[in-house]
């Protein structure tokens, strides 16, 4: 598969399915709970985010009740779009679904990639009038509008792309239980996810990290052995926006013997911020205060000395200007070098969070802590040299997941730092680099309508096989695969000659 780990550490690889249904903090805990309107409803009252509005009285032409959005008069009268919601298989209390399109919503597709290929927002435009709620064209207009800064028909848009997802659920998906789950590797299930991250975003940007982090806790319920958008990589800073500090910790301390978290940058640095603000805290026991700012010192410290290339970039986002001891000492410049995979993660860590380390006292606490590791450098603690050499054989490569994840994150320090094998390479904003060991099933998919789209097809194949190779060049299942895609364009290609239509 292509999510795979960061060598030879697997700090992304999950422990098994149920453990996600285990951890409390896995799932949302109530649907309500992925209303925004809740949470704004804590922040300002009802009547401010209802108005006069009765529940009965709003949206009377949408007659099923959702509880991922609440469908407005001002959307399309509603009419199934041809996408429902098959259960595959029930195994030691998972179930296992798979959305799937029709074959009149096949033909919108295949409407839609020339719409695309076109790079003409307008005909996208022209295919949701006729198709109000056809998801990729909703997902691939919302990211023009929200380019143009509109940023509230942005949102409307995934809004009525989450509401026909939902609409599609089979009886026994569940939101919550944390027992469904959906393939990634399947290119119609992909849409959903996409969906629902751009959703969080929107939340989390409204001011409602709360609510994200529902979502994020139900992406990563969906396919937990993969977690193919890295919400592992967001899960702490969506955590810490909402305050749930003791939630982070368990979360570090259930998972880290089998997840080795304390491997990932963002991991090391947000639990030691938890354990500060825990320390901070004014109805807190003063001994209590005292282990906690015991523990928020030793986990900055070990974070420093293990990532020490996060510092420098964090302070100058802060505009902070670093003390001249700091400066000038080499543990934080050249040597503070990092393999590429590290680095992607570092600067992703660093653009999403530093306004949370902007504040007065972390900042003094920051600084206290970086006085302490330079000394602790200087009398060649053993940690700092195992450390180091920890950072020289990990963090190599990183997964496919991981590149998919800083693309969707839009944060310039981490893109800036993406390989070749990824920047050169046309990303669509409906698919971003979809996992490679599923092309020849999305080529299949394309291939499921009545006609044939060799157009799609060999602009698909050109520019997946390339990058294929460039990034696996002696891997034997990349052969494999590549030989497989070749023998389905000869296939298509066969069937176009014989003047045939699939």
């Amino acid at each position: 598969g292509d999510e795979r780990p960061l060598e030879p550490v697997t700090p992304l690889t999950f422990l098994s399915c149920n453990c996600v249904v285990q951890w409390m903090f896995g799932v949302p805990q109530d649907t309500l709970n992925l209303n925004p309107e809740t949470e704004l409803k804590r922040y300002f009252g009802a009547r401010a985010v209802l108005g006069d509005q009765r529940p009965r009285q709003r949206n009377r032409q949408f007659h099923r009740t959702t509880w991922m959005t609440n469908p407005k008069d001002s959307w399309p009268r509603f009419s199934r779009p041809g996408i429902s919601m098959a259960l595959l298989e029930t195994k030691d209390g998972i179930h296992y679904f798979t959305f799937e399109h029709g074959r009149e919503y096949q033909q919108v597709q295949f409407k839609f990639l020339d719409a695309v290929e076109s790079m003409d927002p307008n005909n996208i435009v022209a295919l949701l009038q006729l198709n109000p709620y056809h998801i990729d064209s909703l997902l691939q207009l919302s990211d023009v509008c929200r380019i143009q800064e509109d940023q509230e028909m942005a949102r409307d848009l995934i809004e009525r792309a989450l509401y026909s997802f939902e609409c599609a659920f089979h009886p026994l998906f569940s939101l919550t239980s944390g027992t469904s789950r959906l393939d990634y590797l399947r290119p119609e299930n992909r849409a959903f996810y996409l969906a629902l991250y751009k959703h969080m975003m929107f939340l989390e940007k409204r001011g409602c990290p709360r609510t994200a982090l529902e979502y994020c806790k139900l992406i990563l319920s969906l396919d937990p052995d993969s977690d193919p958008l890295c919400m592992l990589l967001l899960i702490d800073f969506l955590t810490l926006r909402s305050r749930e500090y003791q939630s982070l910790l368990q979360l570090y301390q259930d998972w880290e013997e089998h997840r080795n978290l304390s491997q990932l940058p963002n991991f090391a640095f947000s639990t030691a911020l938890c354990h500060f603000h825990l320390s901070q805290q004014d109805d807190a026991d003063p001994e209590e205060s005292s282990k906690q700012r015991s523990n928020a010192d030793q986990m900055l410290q070990h974070a420093l000395i293990m990532f020490p290339g996060v510092l420098t970039p964090l302070l100058d986002l802060c505009t902070v200007q670093a003390d001249a001891a700091v400066t000038s000492h080499s543990f934080f410049g050249p040597k503070s070098q990092q393999p590429p995979a590290l680095a992607q993660l570092t600067a992703l860590y660093v653009g999403r969070t530093y306004n949370l380390w902007r504040e007065a006292p972390v900042m003094l606490w920051l600084e206290e802590s970086v006085k302490e590791v330079l000394r602790r450098v200087d009398a060649a603690d053993p940690l700092v040299e195992e450390c180091q050499n920890k950072r020289k054989q990990r963090y190599q490569s990183a997964p496919r997941n991981i590149h998919r994840h800083v693309l969707l994150s839009e944060i310039k320090e981490a893109t800036s730092s993406l390989p070749l094998e990824v920047t050169t390479q046309p990303v669509m904003g409906f698919d971003p680099l979809p996992p490679l060991d599923s092309w020849a099933c999305t080529v299949m998919w394309l291939y499921t309508g009545f006609h044939l789209h060799l157009t799609v097809l060999g602009s698909s194949l050109r520019w997946a096989c390339g990058p294929l190779c460039v990034a696996f060049p002696h891997n034997p299942d990349t052969d494999k695969t590549v030989q497989k895609m070749d023998g389905i364009l000869h296939f298509c290609l066969c069937f176009q000659d014989s003047g045939l239509n699939l």
